[in-house]
């Protein structure tokens, strides 16, 4: 059974959206509806910091880590975008060279967009069970750079921040958080456009609601859970107002849905929910035996699930 063994995140100092607002292309009426209707504050932004520095922070706070090296059979670098640097070079290798880490097998998952955190999490788990070592690990780890127009934001939907994630994965029940369902709905027939405008865009949508429910409820199932038994949805931080619809649509409390790195943050890409599982657990928000669902959306358009026990 998948398990997350230890999680740790790095978040850069925040800058005010209205500082970006240029930069991001926001007229000042988007700009208005982004900062009262959306809840987007603040963003996380390091424009010093590469990604492997990013990665780098993150990691460096996983104090499971050390000393486990020998234990890491993969290392999986979740992304919303493919690597947009030549191979051989990737924002992966220093990091395994730091850390110890060149006996692992390393790869880039990027097929769901900014559901992609929660596929590598699937698949790492996949790759460790059929290892067959009980005492595996995957390091597995989330976190990207906005840096170039198109990456900075969707439009009419969220901004981009830059925290970072690290994962110790294992493919036993040997972590605080076991995985009891996953569930993952690709929609390809948005597949070719990465920017949604006119009719495309209309069409999206109207599809998000009843497909990211649609996904929930399958995730939910395959874990054997009803909503009313979650104590905690850690949500994708796009935006505020779109967990309004979701949380009235699937009949769950908006106390329930943990937003609280939104106006902190912005959308981390593949980094979200796992950000928040950190967040979460710090607070103190996660009790043994609660029950609580991560979600995320990919353009693309890949809708995921995925349903934890605490």
């Amino acid at each position: 059974m998948t398990s997350i063994v230890a999680v740790s995140s790095h978040l850069p100092e925040t800058v005010p959206l209205a500082s970006l607002q240029a930069q991001i292309g926001l007229s000042d009426v988007q700009l208005r509806r982004y900062e009262r209707f959306y809840g987007l504050a603040d963003v996380c932004r390091d424009e010093g910091a590469t990604e492997t520095d990013l990665l780098r922070r993150a990691v460096g706070k996983l104090a499971e880590l050390p000393g486990q090296e020998h234990r890491v059979r993969y290392v999986l670098q979740a992304r919303t975008m493919p690597s947009p640097l030549p191979y051989p070079l990737t924002s992966l290798g220093p990091l395994r060279q730091e850390l110890g880490l060149e006996h692992a097998r390393s790869f880039v998952v990027s097929h769901h967009a900014c559901a992609s955190g929660l596929l590598a999490v699937d698949m790492a788990g996949m790759l460790l069970a059929a290892d067959g070592d009980p005492d595996a690990l995957a390091l597995v780890l989330a976190g990207e750079k906005a840096c170039t127009h198109r990456t900075q934001s969707i439009q009419d939907v969220t901004v981009m921040g830059e925290g970072a994630v690290a994962m110790l994965v294992s493919g036993r029940d040997r972590g605080p958080d076991r995985m009891l369902g996953y569930a993952s709905r690709m929609h390809p027939r948005f597949h070719s456009d990465f920017i949604l405008a006119g009719e495309k865009a209309k069409d999206f949508q109207e599809l998000y609601l009843p497909a990211l429910c649609e996904v929930i409820a399958t995730a939910l199932d395959e874990a054997g859970c009803s909503v009313d038994e979650l104590s905690l949805v850690l949500a994708h931080n796009v935006n505020r107002l779109s967990w309004m619809g979701a949380a009235k649509a699937l009949g769950i409390p908006m106390e329930k849905i943990f937003l609280d790195l939104v106006g902190e943050a912005g959308h981390c890409f593949c980094a979200d929910p796992f950000l928040n599982l950190q967040r979460a657990s710090e607070q103190g928000r996660l009790r043994p035996g609660d029950r609580y669902l991560m979600t995320s959306v990919g353009l693309g358009a890949t809708f995921s699930a995925m349903v934890f026990e605490h």
